[in-house]
């Protein structure tokens, strides 16, 4: 069974266009709250659910804070492709990193242990340059 492209709501544009002003991840309070903010009428729901279409298009990264939550952001990539991300554990501002290599590496590990379509989500924590300085 093949998905069929869904056509974008005003409401799911408005969602895309402030991810892509965003530098940091976002969680999707907070971007209810930004939106609100602004002047749109959305429910959280509503957030919620564009959200999670855009995270299963590849449109949109979620990453899991330390205390569980889900956090969203537009993908900086043009072809959506997978990455990984550097997290400034203080300010939140986010590098997408391309790890040559660990694609296999990681293949290589769960052959070993007889493991088979494995999916992986590799997320470094530290101090930013700017946080770093504080």
């Amino acid at each position: 069974m093949t998905s069929t492209p869904q056509r974008r709501t005003r409401q799911g544009a408005t969602i895309a266009a402030t991810l892509a002003d965003l530098d940091e991840f976002k969680t999707a309070q907070d971007i209810h709250d930004l939106l609100r903010s602004r002047g749109e009428k959305i429910g959280l729901a509503t957030v919620y659910r564009h959200l999670q279409s855009m995270t299963d298009a590849g449109e949109v990264d979620v990453i899991r804070t330390p205390d569980g939550q889900a956090s969203y952001r537009g993908c900086g990539e043009a072809t959506h492709d997978h990455h990984h991300h550097l997290i400034c554990r203080q300010c939140g501002r986010t590098v997408e990193l391309e790890l040559d290599g660990i694609e296999d590496l990681l293949s290589r590990v769960a052959g070993e242990h007889g493991y088979s379509e494995v999916e992986h989500s590799i997320e470094l924590r530290g101090l930013c340059p700017a946080c770093s300085l504080v």
